[in-house]
């Protein structure tokens, strides 16, 4: 005959061997939040070039995961673990690169999408993923997959196919171009020989579908041409990040960061155009 104790005894054994396993599974099936890269590129284009501490519309939540990951590696202060993708994380950004072993362009404090799941390892995993691609020619000039599929699209829009005058990857290129045609995401459009018309129908394509994209003429001290560049290309020199940056903040683009002279469309990333 069992005696009371020795039932109970028997009951809490079953009892724990019954939640044990339950615990276990719960530990190992713990979701880690998500980083979107899409929302992180966005501000980090944009925040660094605000001049005040406004947040980028919906890229808090993402930006702060990223912060407290720089912080944990003490790279970034908490005082800037705020959701905010200012100059001071990009710096610890470019720091936490430079610790990968990158160099260059790799460095420059864009997040890349290798870079970011590095940094999230056992804090977060990296959504909405956007790569630059391979390096291939159009049109006779060295663009990315991404940014080629991109004109693509806008020249389908536009009713025409267009001329190259500058691609991407170019370190140094035209002096006037300041370093922006150095990474990824940028090219120079030639407008001889188009009307005004088709100029202005082009701009708009081309901002259509996520390019930041300005009309140079002499008085800016260019050579009459369209400049575009690929909005949240992952491979954008730091010069060309702050064009993208003003993009988005209603400026044209230049060093004395004047007002937007372009057709006014919606700013949408070529990841948005593709989702309608």
């Amino acid at each position: 005959m069992f005696t009371k104790a020795a039932v109970l005894t028997a009951l809490t054994a079953a009892t724990l061997a019954v939640a044990a396993p339950a615990q276990a599974e719960t530990a190992a099936t713990t979701v880690l939040p998500g980083a979107n890269m899409e929302a992180v590129l966005k501000a980090a284009q944009i925040d660094p070039r605000r001049a005040d501490d406004t947040q980028t519309p919906g890229a808090h939540d993402s930006v702060l995961l990223v912060e407290q990951a720089l912080q944990a590696k003490g790279l970034l202060d908490s005082k800037y673990v705020d959701g905010y993708f200012g100059t001071t994380t990009i710096t610890a950004y470019s720091q936490y690169q430079k610790s990968l072993g990158y160099t260059g362009l790799d460095a420059s404090g864009l997040p890349g999408k290798t870079s970011l799941e590095k940094l999230g390892e056992g804090r977060y995993t990296v959504t909405n993923p956007v790569s630059a691609g391979s390096q291939v020619t159009y049109h006779g000039k060295t663009l990315n997959t991404r940014t080629k599929a991109m004109l693509v699209a806008a020249e389908g829009k536009a009713g025409f196919q267009v001329a190259l005058t500058q691609g991407s990857y170019n370190p140094g290129g035209v002096d006037a171009s300041a370093g922006t045609h150095d990474g990824g995401g940028a090219m120079d459009i030639s407008v001889s020989g188009m009307s005004s018309t088709n100029r202005n129908n082009l701009l708009k394509a081309l901002r259509n579908v996520g390019f930041a994209a300005w009309y140079r003429t002499p008085a800016q001290g260019f050579e009459y041409h369209i400049h575009a560049m690929a909005v949240s290309d992952p491979d954008l020199s730091s010069g060309a990040q702050h064009q993208t940056g003003d993009y988005y903040l209603g400026m044209n683009g230049l060093a004395g960061r004047g007002a937007d002279d372009g057709p006014q469309v919606p700013k949408v990333t070529w990841e948005e155009y593709q989702r309608g």
